[in-house]
């Protein structure tokens, strides 16, 4: 299967909806992605993210095929030397490898676009072992396992810290 990293289009809209209005998506997520995720939030997300330079979100294509999104976040003050990634996949994807080379990608995207940029980091659930592998496989590293700092559907969640750092030049 050939995965890409792109630019969302105002044209993913539908799919982008269809597939982020999956419960199992949502539950693995932080409360700023919505359930249920209706068309008109999928336009508002797309709307807003489109002018960032250097490409903060990406959508991910497998064989042209719109299956989720990928992105950087760079953070600001003392942290300025950091971006958190966020990452979602479709479920009819799960399983096949292919969110390890969206996150690869994404890293060496971010490294090279990102001048100032010097570590990665992700923050999966602790109950998300299928996350915690992706990172791992892309060459993150546990830095930190917090332990019930997230409430996620009234349900306490250990918070998993995972980051890659720009290799040496």
């Amino acid at each position: 299967m050939d995965l890409q990293l792109r630019q969302l289009h105002p044209d993913d809209a539908p799919t982008l909806a269809q597939y982020a209005n999956n419960p199992k998506v949502a539950s693995r997520l932080t409360n700023g992605f919505p359930h249920p995720y209706t068309l008109e939030n999928a336009q508002d997300f797309i709307k807003k993210n489109q002018p960032h330079q250097p490409r903060q979100i990406s959508a991910i294509l497998v064989d042209g095929a719109f299956a989720g999104c990928i992105g950087l976040h760079p953070q600001q003050d003392i942290w300025a030397h950091n971006a958190e990634m966020g990452y979602w996949l479709a479920e009819p994807y799960w399983g096949q490898g292919l969110m390890t080379q969206a996150v690869q990608q994404k890293v060496a995207y971010g490294f090279s676009q990102f001048d100032h940029l010097q570590r990665i980091f992700a923050r999966p659930f602790g109950s998300n072992v299928g996350s915690a592998r992706v990172l791992e496989k892309a060459g993150f590293q546990l830095e930190a396992r917090l332990h019930h700092s997230i409430r996620k559907l009234d349900v306490y969640e250990d918070e998993l810290i995972y980051s890659i750092w720009r290799k040496p030049q």
